[in-house]
């Protein structure tokens, strides 16, 4: 299987010494803040089939994105292999990589309940109307963690690729 993917091992394109598949994921991360928001302003503007199609669409292809990340990261070896080449210290970088596991776990899967209880109320006529202070309230908790997903680990490229 690895034969098949040797070009997610190729040099990747940002300069680091990060993998292509380790460059593309992370470009997706650090944008993936934005994307939520410009599907939230949908909402702003009560477009919210839209809003939903989008934020829908989003998580979908945020849960591929992470299968293809996961599928990179065990068959390169893992994170002791990234780790070879980096400046810092491997308790610090693993410290890093612990945070930022549990910020995006965390913010995972308040995002699966979000998306869950949103489409339910969306189909039951809860959303916009009763439901919308509760989803609201969820979504900014939602979004929050996305945001601090994408900060912790664009720090973990770094640490990995840069330093």
């Amino acid at each position: 299987m690895k034969e098949s993917m040797n070009y997610m091992f190729e040099a990747g394109f940002l300069g680091t010494r990060a993998p292509f598949f380790m460059d593309v994921v992370t470009l997706i991360v650090a944008g993936l803040p934005l994307l939520v928001y410009i599907g939230i302003l949908f909402a702003r503007k009560k477009s919210y089939k839209i809003h939903a199609l989008i934020q829908n669409v989003i998580f979908v292809a945020s849960v591929i994105i992470i299968g293809y990340f996961e599928l990179g990261v065990r068959v390169g070896g893992g994170f002791k292999a990234f780790m070879i080449g980096s400046g810092v210290s491997h308790t610090y970088a693993s410290v890093v990589l612990g945070l930022h596991i549990i910020i995006a776990t965390v913010a995972f899967f308040y995002w699966i309940w979000l998306i869950m209880r949103a489409d339910v109320e969306f189909f039951k006529k809860l959303l916009p109307g009763r439901a919308s202070r509760a989803h609201k309230a969820l979504a900014m908790k939602t979004f929050v963690g996305i945001v601090l997903t994408s900060f912790s680990g664009i720090w973990v490229y770094l640490l990995l690729f840069v330093y």
